[in-house]
């Protein structure tokens, strides 16, 4: 059936432009309704198909076919190709730039010469030709409460390995008025008096000191100037343990400590993880430099690792050290991991910024001055040192934390560490001590180091 005519008069009906028409008989079919279905008109607004036609997709009438769907594919303009080019070329720079930069930064390394000075493996005993037991009573300038020995219970070799162990202090020399006197049977190192006597007073609280441990050093076998140190130990776990490898200066050259430097490589305590300075889970790295004792700038070059999951304690771990005429740092198991870094790229002085006097009004003179290097004092011989260490009244452990037993600023110190023994004592039990397997000494031999 076809449309019916219009009427006069009436307008002209707008056909759907998207609709098919379709003979009045096709059915549209509901395949949702339960109803017949009926005949619609052709009159255009039926969105009915053909039965068996597939439906029409959409087609744009203002593009006809056979024209350009995208009429900028079809001109081209010439500065479109720089879109392209213009990255590419900066791509390229900046790979180009940052190969300079890597090889320039390889090729700028120093590369040192290194010879070796000494190597122990402790699989020969102790050499006597090297170490040095240090024997004193005079806590080492930090207050120490350790007696270091000579003796076989505090130092020996066991199992191919060197041990530094502490143990305590013969309780009968405690408990009554004694004296110690390292000078009178021959066994002081030290030639300062202090530092070889010591007594218990009963009136007055005073004791000898209530732990003996040991402390050796290789000043009489083995120094380097400039060079390589390792140390492969497994350090102590125990509560108020000081383990420490570090260096001095063979000779005071520029005044008293620490107008001569200290190295430190590697400083722990034996506290635990949750000591609240950081127990054997952390060491620390640091250089003492300074006109006084009162203007040591350690600080300044001063830095902690932390252990990764794990401790120091809990497994042996090598610590080391690169020192050189531009540098100085320190690591822990390999170069990469470094603690502390520091650069010789200016005299030491004006990096300590240290006042023009001391507290006394004293003027403070640079004695560094006179020899026109940056490294100086770090430009003279020095040895290396192993100890365990344990407590102190220099600020090591700190007053007041973590219940320590002591207080630092007390004539009675001492006697109230030992005091407390049954708390810290047991701690040490089965990792007290610090164990060395190897230690290693390179000096750097490319000739610099001779007029340096």
């Amino acid at each position: 059936m076809t449309a019916s005519p219009m009427r006069p008069g009436t307008p002209e009906t707008v056909r759907n432009p998207f609709g098919d028409e379709v003979p009045s008989t096709t059915p549209v079919v509901n395949p949702f309704s339960p109803y017949p279905s009926r005949p619609t008109s052709s009159s255009g607004f039926s969105s009915a198909v053909r039965q068996g036609m597939a439906p029409r997709y959409f087609h744009s009438r203002r593009v006809r076919k056979g024209e350009v769907d995208q009429p900028w594919k079809s001109i081209k303009d010439p500065k479109e190709k720089w879109v392209t080019i213009i990255p590419l070329i900066g791509l390229g720079l900046g790979l180009a730039l940052a190969g300079f930069l890597v090889y320039d930064g390889i090729t700028s390394v120093v590369r040192h010469n290194y010879c070796p000075v000494f190597s122990d493996d402790f699989t020969g005993g102790f050499n006597s030709e090297v170490w040095t037991k240090e024997v004193e009573v005079g806590g080492f300038g930090n207050g120490e409460f350790e007696q270091t020995t000579d003796d076989d219970e505090n130092v020996f070799i066991q199992g191919g390995k060197l041990v530094i162990m502490p143990t305590l202090q013969d309780a009968k020399l405690i408990e009554g008025n004694t004296v110690i006197n390292l000078t009178a049977n021959g066994t002081c190192t030290s030639n300062v008096p202090s530092n070889c006597v010591t007594i218990t007073n009963i009136g007055n609280g005073t004791i000898v000191q209530p732990v003996r441990s040991g402390r050796i050093n290789t000043k009489k076998g083995a120094t380097i100037k400039y060079g390589r140190v390792e140390v492969t130990a497994q350090l102590p776990a125990g509560d108020w343990l000081w383990p420490a490898i570090w260096l001095m200066p063979v000779n005071n050259t520029y005044g008293a400590w620490p107008q001569s430097g200290e190295i430190d490589i590697a400083e722990s305590r034996g506290n635990n993880y949750t000591y609240a300075q950081g127990g054997n889970n952390i060491v620390s790295s640091a250089l003492h430099w300074g006109p006084d004792k009162n203007n040591d700038a350690w600080w300044r070059t001063n830095v902690k690792r932390t252990a990764l999951h794990t401790t120091y304690a809990a497994s042996a771990h090598t610590f080391g050290l690169e020192w050189s005429q531009k540098y100085l740092f320190t690591y822990v198991d390999s170069r990469l991991l470094q603690v502390i870094y520091t650069n010789f790229d200016q005299p030491l002085w004006q990096q300590g910024n240290f006042p023009l006097s001391d507290s006394n009004g004293t003027r403070l003179v640079d004695v560094w001055a006179q020899t026109g290097r940056d490294q100086t004092p770090f430009d003279q011989e020095f040895y290396l040192i192993l100890n365990v260490a344990v407590g102190g009244t220099n600020g090591w452990f700190q007053d007041g934390q973590s219940g320590k037993p002591w207080v630092d600023g007390s004539p009675t110190a001492k006697q109230d560490f030992w005091n407390a023994r049954d708390q810290w004592y047991p701690t040490w039990q089965g990792g007290g001590q610090m164990t060395v397997s190897k230690v290693q000494m390179w000096q750097q031999c490319d000739g610099n180091e001779k007029s340096s």
